[in-house]
């Protein structure tokens, strides 16, 4: 056999056996690709953003399925002084998840407002069945490196609804809580 048929057959062979190796499931900083893999893509937890003392915001999210037959929950609070107080939840319509980043919307489906006269605010009422959105950045186990993003960012809460799963870049750190987004991919169909 020539010189040149053993080596291809030598690099076929090495090649192989990286494939068979990444199928049965490398082990990576976050487990093995099989442990990282689910049903379906998620991401769960809450967290108290870190804020300065006196203003308290607080979100929960816990959203399961692909795109638009997303389900689940979120929760919205932000308390500052005694004079905001700004509290809506709903359901969640739409998810997408890329490793540790997962983008939700959800239609607020209850809202209590509480404010000072003069600050510009929507009212409950329409604040209800409008859709906002969340970015969750999983920074690992304990969420000190985890972030958050929303799609009121720069605009506070408006009227008009956002794009299913549109939100903005996790800008905001935790000072407490956890979220996790394990890694999913969809399944392949062959070409």
């Amino acid at each position: 056999m020539s010189r040149i048929r053993r080596r291809s057959f030598a690099t076929a062979a090495v090649s192989l056996g990286v494939c068979a190796a990444a199928v049965a499931g490398v082990t990576t900083a976050g487990g093995t690709a099989a442990a990282q893999t689910k049903d379906e893509p998620s991401v769960v937890g809450s967290g108290k953003l870190k804020r300065s003392p006196g203003d308290d915001v607080h979100f929960a999210i816990d959203a399961h399925g692909f795109a638009d037959k997303a389900r689940g929950t979120f929760d919205v609070s932000h308390q500052y002084g005694k004079e905001f107080d700004v509290r809506f939840k709903g359901r969640i319509d739409c998810l997408l998840t890329g490793g540790p980043v997962a983008v939700a919307t959800g239609i607020v489906t209850d809202a209590q407002v509480k404010v000072a006269p003069g600050i510009p605010m929507p009212s409950a009422e329409e604040l209800k069945g409008k859709r906002f959105g969340f970015t969750i950045l999983d920074g690992g186990k304990g969420g000190k490196k985890d972030r958050l993003g929303y799609s009121w960012a720069m605009d506070g809460l408006p009227i008009n609804s956002v794009g299913k799963c549109v939100s903005s870049a996790p800008f905001e750190t935790l000072e407490k809580g956890d979220f996790t987004t394990p890694h999913w991919m969809p399944p392949r169909t062959g070409a």
